[in-house]
């Protein structure tokens, strides 16, 4: 009989039946009697050496960030160590590309580290679909709602992206703005980016505004460097925009620079709006406009989930965390 067998008798999770044979203290009483009797009854004994191995090995939580220049990725990152360092869980980290399969390098890694638990701060739902069903560890997506895809192990803390991307772009409608160009992410790779573009469309569409996404969407990476490539992509096509939305922050910063070098003022010429809330927005002049996302709120819960699947063999939860339409300088309403 193996543990997994004896997690399929009792109902627990695999974390919770090897906390209980290795002394672990954080199990319910109910749990550790069930458990412990269920072991007795099958004569099970545990394998010193896998025990050994394990207790050598399994102390630690993987990070993983997907995108390594995403601004909000860092600061959540930030705020996630911050909590981790009051316990006694040290932290592995690991930067993936963005158009990287974030599942399967799980994968690798639990092999080589052999995690406690995985933070995945970013993800595309279709990586998970496929491949997470190889993956027996407590595991938190962190920015992605993971509810759809109901694995047993794996929980989420997001934000709704479609909505919130809603709420910016009607914001922008309501300062009288109707020529509105949009900058996102590549729609195929990432769920992010179809989400807060089909809020755009929703804002739009309610508003009965025509948007061509062939003339006035650029699909880029989500850095400064694309953001300002996107603009000026946009520019060269002579389309007359009011304001421009961009699906993050440090797109909407590049957007900002591009303007100016051609010429043009932020927010006399065109408004401009991001997404994520990050705080170097404040420092800029003008500040940046932005739909805020509570990055504390974030990192709390997902820690907080993460460690009562670990410690507890808790249930997979389903957060969301509500955003902020923070009107700053970088965008101003139409005169009449």
């Amino acid at each position: 009989m193996t543990i997994k067998d004896l997690s399929a008798q009792t109902g627990y999770s695999v974390g919770t039946i090897s906390r209980v044979l290795n002394g672990h203290p954080n199990v319910s009483e109910k749990a550790r009697a069930a458990i412990l009797e269920a072991v007795r009854e099958s004569g099970f004994e545990l394998n010193a050496n896998a025990k050994n191995l394990k207790q050598q090995h399994a102390t630690s939580i993987l990070v993983m960030v997907k995108g390594s220049s995403n601004e909000l990725f860092r600061s959540l990152l930030e705020a996630i160590q911050r909590r981790l360092s009051k316990t006694r869980y040290p932290v592995n980290v690991e930067y993936l590309d963005e158009d990287d399969n974030e599942v399967l390098q799980a994968l690798r890694l639990c092999r080589e580290k052999k995690p406690l638990g995985i933070l995945f701060l970013g993800g595309n739902t279709a990586d998970f679909r496929t491949d997470f069903s190889r993956i027996d560890l407590p595991c938190v997506l962190v920015t992605r709602d993971a509810s759809e895809l109901s694995f047993g192990n794996l929980s989420s803390v997001s934000s709704d992206d479609r909505l919130a991307a809603r709420r910016g772009l009607e914001c922008l409608i309501r300062l009288g703005h109707r020529h509105i160009a949009v900058i996102g992410g590549n729609m195929e790779l990432s769920d992010v980016s179809r989400l807060r573009y089909e809020g755009c469309i929703d804002a739009f569409q309610a508003a009965d505004i025509v948007f061509d996404p062939k003339r006035d969407y650029m699909g880029v990476r989500f850095s400064y460097q694309d953001g300002y490539r996107a603009t000026q992509a946009l520019l060269s096509r002579g389309r007359d925009f009011s304001a421009i939305f961009a699906a993050a922050d440090v797109m909407a910063i590049g957007a900002m620079r591009a303007l100016r070098d051609n010429g043009l003022r932020v927010p006399e010429d065109v408004s401009v709006m991001g997404f994520d809330g990050l705080k170097l927005g404040d420092y800029l002049i003008p500040s940046l406009s932005s739909v805020a996302q509570n990055v504390e709120e974030m990192a709390r819960e997902s820690v907080s989930i993460l460690l009562d699947q670990i410690e507890n063999g808790a249930e997979a939860r389903y957060e969301l965390v509500g955003v902020a339409v923070k009107w700053k300088e970088s965008i101003k309403a139409l005169e009449e």
